[in-house]
C-alpha cells in the first residue's frame, strides 16, 4: 500500500466520488468526524463539559499558531474572517491616517466590512490587471502617507492568484502602514510564516484547505501591535479572567487574546483542532509541491480540450485552484456533482481545487468530464 492510498483511506467520500472543491470545502477526514462526535457524545452523556470544550479550542489555537509560526498569545479565536476584519477595523485609530487599500480580487466580505466604516476611513480599491493579477509596482503607486491599512488576500478565491506577501509587506511598512492578510485560501496548502513575511494581521477560517468546518476562524495580531489596541468588538472571553464574572470592570487579556469575544464555537473548535493537528504532521512545502504538480496536469488537460483557463499559468504564482471559464458555472457545478465530481463554481468559472489527498488521475478525469459539459 503506497502513501497516497493510506492518505485517501482517511477520506470516506473519496471511495465514491472525486472531491476537488478545497477552495470552498475540503473533504472530511475520519478524524474530523470523530472529533465532532466526541463533542456530541460529551453533550449527550455529560450534559456539558466546559473543561473538555475549552481544551479543544485552546489546542486548536496552539496548532494554528504553530502552522503560521506565531506565538500562542498572538492568536485570537473568532467566528469568521468577517469577524476578524471587523474587530481590527473597529479598533484602529484613523486620526492621522485614514486610507484603507483593498485589492479588487479580495473576497467581498473584506470590502463590505471596511465600507461599513466609511465614516472613519477612506476606502480605495486597487484594481487588478486583465489577467487577474497585481505586481509590486501596483502597490508602490497606491500606498502613500495617508494609508493606514493594506488589506489583501494571500491567494485569490476566484482564480487562485498567489501573492508574494514578504515583498508587499516591505513596501507597506516603508510607507508606515499596517499589512492585513486574508489567508483563508492559503492556510493548509502553502507555507505561511508570519515572522518571515512580516505581516501585522492575518485571518483565516478552517473549512477550505485546513480541513475544518465553517463557524470558527483565527486572527493573528503581531504582539507589539496587539498591546496597543483596545478592542471594540469584544466579550467575556476577551477578558484576562472571563470566569471572574465581573460585569463592572474590563481587564483585557494579554496579546491577541484580547480579541477573543463571546463563548467559543465549541463544536467547530473540535473540528479545527483535528484538522490542524492532521496538517501539522505534514511538510507544507511538500504539499505545495504536490499541488503545483496537479495544477500543471489540470492546465495541460484543459488546454488539450480547448478550455479557457482564467488562472495564472505560472504555478509559482497560483495556489491549488485552477479556474476554468464556464458561462453557466453554477449549473455546470451541479451537473458535475451528478456525475460524481465535486467542484466549485464562482461567477463565471469552475474552480478545480485539489488537496494533498487528490491524484493526477482525479484532476485529469474531472477536466475530461467538464469538457463534455462545455461542448
Amino acid at each position: 500500500m503506497n502513501e497516497m492510498t493510506k492518505i485517501r483511506q482517511n477520506f470516506p467520500i473519496l471511495q465514491e466520488k472525486i472531491q476537488l472543491s478545497s477552495c470552498s470545502q475540503s473533504a472530511m477526514h475520519k478524524d474530523i468526524e470523530e472529533a465532532v462526535n466526541t463533542y456530541l457524545d460529551a453533550w449527550k452523556t455529560k450534559g456539558m463539559d466546559w473543561g473538555g470544550w475549552m481544551q479543544a479550542c485552546e489546542h486548536a489555537r496552539k496548532e494554528f499558531a504553530e502552522m503560521i509560526n506565531a506565538e500562542v498569545d498572538e492568536v485570537a479565536i473568532v467566528s469568521s474572517v468577517s469577524h476578524a476584519v471587523s474587530s481590527i477595523a473597529a479598533s484602529l485609530d484613523p486620526t492621522d491616517r485614514n486610507k484603507v487599500l483593498i485589492t479588487d480580487f479580495d473576497f467581498p466580505t473584506v470590502g463590505h466590512v471596511w465600507q461599513s466604516f466609511m465614516d472613519q476611513y477612506q476606502i480605495q480599491f486597487l484594481d487588478s490587471h486583465q489577467d487577474g493579477t497585481l505586481n509590486l509596482e501596483d502597490y508602490k503607486q497606491n500606498i502613500d502617507e495617508q494609508t493606514l491599512v493594506v488589506n489583501t488576500s494571500h491567494i485569490s478565491f476566484y482564480n487562485g492568484f498567489k501573492q508574494n506577501l514578504k515583498e508587499i509587506a516591505k513596501e507597506v511598512h516603508q510607507k508606515g502602514a499596517y499589512f492585513f492578510v486574508d489567508a483563508y485560501q492559503s492556510l493548509g496548502q502553502t507555507p505561511i510564516d508570519v515572522k518571515e513575511m512580516n505581516v501585522d494581521f492575518l485571518a483565516s477560517g478552517l473549512q477550505k484547505y485546513a480541513l475544518g468546518a465553517p463557524g470558527i476562524a483565527f486572527l493573528y495580531v503581531k504582539k507589539d501591535i496587539a498591546e496597543q489596541l483596545t478592542p471594540k468588538v469584544t466579550g467575556w472571553f476577551g477578558q484576562d479572567n472571563p470566569f471572574a464574572f465581573d460585569i463592572k470592570n474590563i481587564t483585557y487579556a494579554e496579546g491577541a487574546k484580547r480579541f477573543d469575544s463571546g463563548t467559543f464555537p465549541m463544536i467547530n473548535g473540535f473540528a479545527a483542532e483535528a484538522g490542524l493537528t492532521i496538517l501539522n504532521q505534514y511538510n507544507m512545502e511538500e504539499i505545495e509541491e504536490h499541488l503545483q504538480h496537479l495544477s500543471k496536469a489540470t492546465m495541460e488537460e484543459a488546454d488539450h480540450y480547448g478550455l479557457t483557463i482564467k488562472s495564472p499559468r505560472d504555478v509559482s504564482l497560483k495556489g491549488s485552484n485552477t479556474a476554468i471559464y464556464a458561462e453557466n458555472a453554477s449549473e455546470v457545478e451541479q451537473q458535475m456533482a451528478q456525475r460524481g465530481y465535486i467542484v466549485s463554481a464562482r461567477n463565471d468559472v469552475i474552480r478545480i481545487a485539489p488537496h494533498f489527498y487528490n491524484t493526477e488521475a482525479d484532476v485529469r478525469s474531472a477536466v475530461q468530464e467538464l469538457s463534455k459539459l462545455m461542448k
